[in-house]
């Protein structure tokens, strides 16, 4: 049985920056519809440019 990837917003605790993968990040170029999952290591939160790690599922 293959499972479903489930798409969840996260928000960055200290800026408030919210990762809505519905939307997806302009300014990061990042399309529409990409999990947050499927981020790079290297992205970065557009606002405050703290590392993915730093984020919190909302």
């Amino acid at each position: 049985m293959s499972e479903e990837s489930q798409m969840y917003q996260c928000q960055m605790q200290s800026c408030g920056y919210i990762y809505n993968p519905e939307k997806g990040c302009k300014k990061s170029k990042v399309p529409k519809g990409v999990p947050f999952e499927e981020l790079p290591d290297t992205w970065r939160c557009p606002l405050c440019g703290a590392s993915k790690k730093a984020f919190k599922p909302v």
